[in-house]
């Protein structure tokens, strides 16, 4: 793999974390804390 392909690969792996996490923080806000534990310790489990 070169640089510059490798480079955008962690670019886009990036944007997409911080797009999930702002996704999670703002439904955060709309549901209850006990509907989103279920959720996240079921991705955190596979």
């Amino acid at each position: 793999m070169t640089k510059p392909s490798s480079y955008s690969t962690i670019t886009i792996v990036i944007y997409f974390i911080y797009s999930m996490s702002k996704w999670i923080s703002s439904y955060s806000e709309l549901l209850p804390s006990i509907g989103i534990l279920p959720i996240v310790t079921s991705l955190l489990g596979r």
